[in-house]
Formats: structure tokens, sequence, C-alpha cells
């Protein structure tokens, strides 16, 4: 994790001493199923719960002190309680093994992880909304392989990448639901030294659902389907930020992120300008997406367990996370300071001739009695001439003096295919099946 791209609530979560909290409490509530059971005394989850109450600080040095002489960080921590509780301690970690507290930990804080994510998404997901509307009916070009293609709305830009991030949304609930379970089943999952009760008990009471069947550990398919659908969300955070980078290029210039007074772009050049922000995302991307291949790898352990997957762990859980949490924050101070610049995106579309609406013509002359194949040669021909003059001539002029196609079009009927607006007459239904009806 590094801190320039950390934000605290997420960083959080992964801190020792949160993760020593989510230790005890899977513990406790352990222990106070098994006294309910009569496997151990009421007085030792009562002696756990007060010591608790007491509000303690989790000495992460001290536990670190043990575990450099035990070698093993939950017999380390067990030890640490011990010497807290005194003697009622013992009845701890009864019948459990090692990963019932590690993966019952690790879900619960993907699960907190994802809410935060979550939170994220709509956050953005309502300035996406926002600006769309704003932008609903601004024209500007639409490129396909950068290069003029048809008009469309800047509006309809950001109520795809709306769709984009509400089907992300999706996705990370899906993934945070799969991801939830508790296993407290004991050495190699078979619950023969711990009721199966208790591993319900603790589930409910840290808001998590049972896992059906483990081996000794929760199995890591669930971890990289939801490593996967983080890498899935990153993507489409660079999908969004390689467009406003494109748009932000000097030839281009139709939308810009915002530049703050004192900012500066440049150490030698005081006059530049830069995508710093959504290159930065596009960056993070390329981290949370590489953290997805090793999460799959993880799924193939060895036969009921091994721990080649725990250092994979270690690294990935809160890096991805916390990674992700500020690239989502970043792109949603983006969207909402994104400058845009409607009179760039007119000069635009109309830079090059009325080049834009050739489809238009080309349909046009087929319904009037021009076969397809002819139709096309007779638009090309004149787009070229105009696409070869860099925009200089007009395509609408061309038409008009070309006896082959005025034999088959007025010039009235040339003239009302250059209608812009003809572009924009379903608008409203775009924006209504992504936004609804309201």
């Amino acid at each position: 994790m590094i801190p320039r791209y950390a934000r605290p609530e997420m960083t959080t979560i992964w801190e020792p001493e949160s993760k020593f909290r989510i230790w005890f409490e899977i513990e406790a509530h352990a222990t106070e199923a098994l006294a309910d059971l009569g496997v151990v005394p009421e007085s030792a989850a009562k002696a756990l719960w007060d010591w608790w109450a007491t509000e303690p600080e989790i000495d992460v040095l001290a536990i670190d002190a043990i575990e450099a002489v035990t070698k093993h960080d939950v017999i380390a921590f067990l030890t640490w309680v011990a010497e807290q509780v005194g003697e009622e301690a013992r009845f701890m970690h009864q019948g459990m093994t090692s990963s019932d507290v590690l993966d019952t930990c690790l879900a619960v804080q993907l699960a907190r992880a994802s809410d935060i994510l979550l939170a994220d998404l709509d956050t953005l997901l309502d300035a996406l909304k926002r600006r769309a509307m704003e932008h609903k009916l601004t024209p500007t070009i639409g490129r396909s392989h950068g290069i003029h293609a048809e008009p469309v709305t800047f509006g309809l830009k950001l109520a795809q990448a709306y769709a984009e991030f509400d089907r992300c949304k999706d996705r990370l609930v899906a993934a945070r639901a799969e991801i939830a379970t508790c296993a407290i089943s004991g050495a190699v999952g078979t619950f023969a030294n711990i009721d199966p009760r208790v591993e319900a008990h603790v589930a409910e009471k840290m808001g998590l659902t049972v896992e059906p069947i483990s081996t000794q550990v929760i199995p890591r398919d669930r971890h990289a389907m939801f490593f996967a659908t983080l890498g899935v969300i990153a993507s489409s955070v660079e999908r969004l930020a390689v467009e406003i980078r494109h748009l932000q290029r000097t030839e281009v210039l139709e939308a810009e992120e915002y530049f703050s007074p004192g900012q500066k772009g440049s150490s030698a050049m005081p006059h530049k300008r830069n995508p710093i922000l959504t290159e930065n995302l596009t960056g993070l991307a390329r981290m949370v997406r590489g953290y997805a291949v090793p999460a799959m790898e993880n799924v193939a352990l060895w036969h009921e367990r091994d721990i080649s997957h725990s250092s994979v762990e270690r690294y990935i859980a809160p890096d991805a996370t916390i990674t992700l949490d500020f690239a989502l924050g970043r792109l949603n101070g983006v969207v909402d300071k994104l400058l845009v610049y409607p009179e760039r995106m007119q000069k635009n579309l109309d830079r090059m001739g009325g080049l834009v609406h050739s489809q238009r013509v080309l349909l046009a002359l087929t319904q009037a009695g021009v076969s397809r194949e002819d139709a096309y040669r007779l638009v090309q021909r004149n787009a070229m001439k105009v696409w070869e003059s860099d925009g200089q001539l007009s395509l609408m002029e061309l038409l008009k003096a070309d006896a082959e196609v005025t034999a088959a079009l007025s010039d009235s009927e040339i003239e009302e295919k250059f209608d812009l607006d003809y572009h924009f007459k379903h608008i409203d239904t775009i924006f209504t099946r992504v936004f609804g009806e309201k």
C-alpha cells in the first residue's frame, strides 16, 4: 500500500489493530457459542467480553514480539490475549484451527471494504448522472477508430459510463455476497472438534453467511471472483479516464480536467495543462487488474489446505481495495469538476465540411432508387474531396454540384440530410433506458 494512493477509511480496515480486533470478536463469539452448548464454562465467555468492555488497547508490538518467538501469528495473538484476560482464556480457540480465524477475518475485511467501494460507486454514479443530464443535448462528434464518425451528445458519453458503472455496482454486490462467508469448521473442515452451531453463531454475529463446505480454508474461487470483479471495475475506471485524456488533447480540447488556481503543469513549460489525474487513474487500474491473476492462482491449493495463498492475500487484499477506493474517489472528482467546452465540440463537428452526414445521404440515394454500390460510390467520391481539402470544401455543396446525385435528390432533399438534430431524436429513449422514466 502506497500512502500517496490511500484514503483513511479504507486503510483502517487493513491496519494490524483492526485485524486483531476482528480476531478477538471471532474467538469471543465462538467461545460464547461453546458456552451455550456446555462445552466450556459460561465464565470463559464472560471473562473475554468483560475484558473487551474495558476497551483495551491492542498492543501490536507486544503481539509481534511473541510472534518473533512462536513464528505463528494466531498463537502469538492468543498468547497475548491470555496474558490480559487470565486463566479463563484457556478455553479460547476450542476445536478451532488458525484458518477459522484468518479466513473469517478476511471475509469480514473484504465485506467492509466492499461497502466502502459500493458507497464510492454510488457517489460516482450520482456525479455521472448529474453531468449526463447537464449535457444531454450537447452535440459532439462520435469517433470510431479515433476518426470522426457521426454526431452524438456529450450526455450520451456520460450516460454510457453511468450504465457501465451501474453494472460494476451489481457485480460488486454479487462479489460481496460471495466473499462474505464464515468457516469455523476446525482442522480439515470436518467439525470433528467443534459443533457446526458455533460456526452459525459466529457467522450471524460477524454479519456473514455460513460456508457450506470448507476444507480447512474457505475455497479460494470466491476470492478469485472478488478480485476479478475489482479488476473489471478498474478497467471501467480506465475506459472513462482514457476518454477524458483523449478529449483533453490540444487538437481536440472538448473537455479537460479542472485546473486549480496555483496548479502547475510542467516544470519546464509554464503553458502546460496536463491530464495528470486521468493518467494516474490509467496506471492505478493496471495495478488493480494485476491482482486478479495471483488471486486466480490461489484457487489450486494442495489437498485440504496449504499456505501458498497466504502471502499473496496479505499483499493483494489491502492493495487492491485501497487502490480502487482511491481511484474511484479520484474519478468522481474528475467527473464532478470536469470542464466541458460545447463551442469546441461544435467546432470539431463542423471541421470536416459535413462529412459526418454522409450515411444519411447514402441511405437517401438508395431510397430514391440508386443501388447501394452506386450510392456509396457517389457519396464517397465527393467525401474524399472534402477529406483531402482538410474540410475546406463542403460535402453538401459538392453533392449539389454532382449531376448523378441531383438526378436522384433535389437540393432541398440534400440539405435536409445535414440536419444535426436528426441524430438526437432517440436521446430520450436511451436516457430512459439508462436512468429510468423519471
